[in-house]
């Protein structure tokens, strides 16, 4: 017998669309935008992520740019939370601290405002998607130095074969509602 989250899990699924050889030949992109186009995608997806997050005392959720920005918002207000953007170089006005991750080939960087994050908070690090975990890790280096506790990983998507989350912080709650 399926169960309500099962059945749920499943819509969504059925509602993620792959793009092949997006953004280069070879890939298949997984395309969340058609969860925000129905309200009940929007509204599922929204509730799925914010459940096992609720009662962990959460102070902000960090959204990493951009995708991350479309669900984290409404994290954040599921959870009376706080929402914080972690960017690519140059896009915040304020004052900012970076981190620098690998990349397949290379390395990126990305940047918090110095100020978003006090000593103690609680924090929650959303993404639509995680692959190597090489961005989610550099947030997590963020938070960790401007004070923060990172407290959970929150994801609607994982690509498994890449096996990003052994570069998650240990011990944290991690909720990602769909694998491939």
């Amino acid at each position: 017998m399926i169960n309500f989250e099962e059945s749920a899990l499943n819509f969504l699924r059925q509602n993620i669309r792959d793009i092949p050889d997006f953004p280069k030949p070879g890939i298949i992109f997984k395309d969340i935008t058609p969860l925000l186009k129905n309200p009940d995608t929007l509204n599922l997806t929204s509730r799925l992520l914010a459940k096992p997050f609720l009662n962990k005392n959460v102070d902000l959720i960090v959204g990493l740019e951009s995708r991350g920005f479309l669900f984290g918002t409404t994290l954040a207000m599921d959870l009376h939370a706080g929402f914080v953007p972690i960017r690519k170089p140059n896009k915040l006005p304020g004052e900012t601290v970076s981190a620098t991750y690998q990349l397949e080939y290379g390395t990126d960087s990305v940047e918090i405002h110095a100020d978003s994050i006090i000593k103690g908070n609680r924090v929650v690090i959303h993404d639509d998607l995680i692959a190597t975990g090489g961005t989610a890790s550099a947030a997590t280096k963020l938070v960790e130095k401007l004070g923060g506790e990172v407290i959970g990983y929150s994801f609607i998507l994982e690509l498994t074969f890449l096996g990003g989350m052994k570069n998650l912080k240990e011990g944290a709650l991690i909720n990602t509602l769909l694998k491939y």
